[in-house]
């Protein structure tokens, strides 16, 4: 069984990934660390991990952990990757593992120096949902694709939560404006050239709240809005010449309604529906990181890949800055 620690007791941990650590089929929750002792054992006890620690530092120099969640703010994921790495730990660190594209490089290299496994836990890639839409416009369902639209919208105003904290990593871009963006490319196989933005921050805060983009895919377009201080609401729609097809529940199946791809042909109507209800994307994420840690095969979303998407959002905030296209690096 793969020992997994995880660094910090956030709430993406105790409410996603630690009940997925229990149900995984290759792997078990070892190891616990806060900077309160009291509260690591707590989160400890309750799933069941043996191991609490009061420091970060004392559970990478465990010989009972084998690989590292990290759902730490932002702001520190480049750090605290970097550090369980050279710790000798596998790591799985939570999006967006950078906040600019250029800090990537140094996970590439330590990765590769090491061998270690280092990836960016977008849950999304792992779910079967994707391989379907992916599988749709391979085989031409829709014809030739035109145009992709995406939304991901919440309401957030909390002055404490880290999303609404500049300082830490916080923004509506960083934290669900990745989404449309790592869906888009993980479909196409296709890298933007060039975008359009507008993004609007909160006078308080300083995050970005709202954005709008535009991307030039080449061959069809992107255009999706984010935002933290609006209703509910996610969905894709890639759109082809002869048919359409729509994801009802993109990036948080069951969090926003039931995972439902619907294909449409050209008149609109219904040409085929796929349900993927008992999926659990974070299950599915950590078994598969598991699997290559430990040899059995498989793949995960690589650091490039991390980067790659990086660099279109780092574009967009570029691009927010004037009125016209801004290239990005490496599409």
């Amino acid at each position: 069984m793969f020992r997994w620690g995880v660094l910090s007791t956030a709430n993406i941990a105790r409410t996603q990934l630690l009940p997925a650590m229990q149900d995984a089929r290759n792997g078990v929750v070892t190891a616990i660390a806060s900077r309160d002792l009291a509260r690591a054992r707590e989160v400890a006890d309750r799933f069941g991990a043996p191991h609490a620690y009061g420091s970060y530092e004392e559970l990478l120099a465990s010989p009972e952990v084998d690989g590292v969640y990290i759902p730490l703010p932002t702001s520190q994921h480049i750090e605290w990757s970097l550090k369980a790495a050279k710790a000798g730990k596998h790591v799985l660190c939570e999006k967006p593992i950078a906040l600019n594209a250029g800090e990537i490089d140094g996970l590439i290299v330590e990765r590769d120096r090491s061998g270690l496994l280092i990836s960016e836990a977008f849950m999304v890639y792992y779910h079967p949902q994707w391989a379907k839409v992916r599988e749709l416009v391979a085989e031409g369902a829709i014809g030739t694709l035109r145009h992709v639209s995406g939304v991901f919208t919440y309401f957030n105003r909390d002055p404490g939560n880290m999303r609404n904290i500049l300082e830490l990593g916080g923004g509506a871009l960083p934290d669900i404006g990745v989404y449309p963006t790592v869906a888009t490319r993980m479909v196409t196989g296709a890298e933007p050239s060039r975008v359009r933005a507008v993004v609007e921050r909160d006078p308080a805060f300083g995050t970005d709240i709202y954005a709008h983009v535009t991307a030039d895919f080449g061959a069809f377009t992107l255009n999706f809005y984010c935002a933290t201080q609006m209703a509910l609401r996610q969905e894709m729609v890639f759109h082809g010449d002869e048919g359409a097809i729509v994801v009802s529940a993109p990036f948080n199946a069951g969090d926003y309604g039931h995972p439902v791809v619907t294909l449409h042909d050209q008149s609109h109507a219904v040409s085929g529906t796929f349900r993927f209800g008992g999926e659990r994307q974070y299950r599915t994420m950590l078994e598969a990181f598991g699997d290559v840690a430990q040899g059995a095969g498989g793949e995960l979303f690589s650091l490039e890949s991390s980067k790659a998407n990086q660099e279109m959002i780092d574009a967009v905030y570029r691009a927010a800055e004037h009125d016209g296209w801004e290239p990005v690096q490496g599409g």
